[in-house]
């Protein structure tokens, strides 16, 4: 918890001269969330009480987001230090690389990764998700690099080059993939490529560097599971890339495990588990945290009542014995931030 992290938070803070927030987005399987734009107020509050001061280290965990609140929380931050860095224990995926680029410097630990920035799409015109037929909500993700990949099948490695027949090729697409759908993705594509030329900017002067790194996180690394540990980051791509010292990796993962204990992210979220027999049964489930030595907690949950019934039901032929049959309600009464003073 916060109270038992304060000591090693000041230990970073001392170490690095700077301010430290930390921003953590879970990935407990079962209750996963994301960068999300409702965070920036919740910056403000920790931001504020520092005014403007020489330095802010942002201790980031995430798997990614929405990509125009991860450009967003890069300026707000920015807007109360003169320098910003951003410090991974572990994964700064999606759009949380997209933060690190617009850092001046990146302290990544050995286990520590990176990974693509090409943005995948959900919306209600998403493909139907054929493993949940009876949900119309349940929609397929729509990666703007597989869409890429399937143009480039057919003109690379195919070699259709005929417009009428490139046509038939984009007209079959439409019909999987919704064409407004097809319009984001376009658009997202070329967003991303914007924010990161532009946040690239704060940490490096060549141009030329920059275009490649762009291009290499948005297309040529060829999956968005791609990781990028430490050495590639700074040798490969050029980013400005810091080790730890001995005594700052020994606190970076003291906070990082007493962190993914509270969130649970190594426990799968599994109603059974919780329900064991027949009865009601209360949950609360942290999942995102927003932490200052200055201010406390903001910490995202999600809080429900678990009913189970454990029911009988016929045989399906005569002279069998009677089947059990579980029927589990999850009634979420609560999904959102809260604030806990320190």
């Amino acid at each position: 918890m916060f109270k038992n992290r304060t000591h090693n938070y000041q230990k970073i803070e001392d170490i690095r001269k700077s301010k430290l927030i930390v921003y953590i987005t879970g990935d407990r399987r079962g209750m996963e969330t994301q960068i999300h734009p409702e965070i920036l107020e919740h910056f403000v509050e920790h931001l504020d009480p520092l005014g403007k001061v020489p330095k802010i280290s942002l201790f980031l965990y995430t798997r990614g987001g929405n990509t125009l609140a991860a450009w967003s929380l890069v300026n707000l931050i920015r807007q109360f230090c003169e320098e910003f860095e951003v410090i991974i224990p572990s994964k700064a995926h999606s759009s949380g690389t997209l933060i690190s680029l617009g850092a001046n410097s990146i302290i990544m630990t050995k286990q520590a990764t990176l990974g693509p920035i090409d943005p995948s799409l959900n919306s209600p015109l998403n493909p139907q998700n054929p493993a949940i037929p009876n949900n119309p909500k349940a929609r397929l993700p729509v990666s703007v690099e597989s869409i890429k990949g399937y143009l480039e099948l057919a003109q690379e490695d195919l070699k259709i080059h005929n417009e009428n027949e490139l046509s038939q090729i984009l007209m079959k697409l439409s019909d999987k993939v919704h064409p407004l759908v097809l319009g984001d993705i376009y658009r997202s594509r070329t967003q991303i490529k914007m924010l990161a030329k532009k946040l690239l900017s704060k940490q490096l002067d060549s141009q030329e560097q920059i275009e490649k790194i762009i291009s290499f996180l948005s297309s040529d690394s060829g999956s968005h599971d791609y990781a990028i540990y430490r050495n590639e980051a700074s040798d490969e791509l050029g980013l400005n890339i810091e080790k730890p010292t001995q005594e700052l990796y020994d606190v970076i993962k003291e906070v990082y495990d007493d962190i993914k204990k509270e969130l649970e992210l190594d426990s799968p979220y599994d109603p059974a588990n919780i329900a064991q027999s027949s009865g009601s049964f209360i949950y609360s489930c942290r999942k995102a945290l927003i932490e200052s030595i200055e201010v406390g907690t903001h910490v995202f949950l999600s809080e429900g009542k678990l009913v189970r019934k454990d029911i009988q039901v016929p045989p399906p032929k005569p002279g069998m014995p009677p089947q059990n049959h579980t029927i589990l309600n999850d009634n979420r009464t609560f999904d959102g931030w809260r604030f806990e003073k320190k």
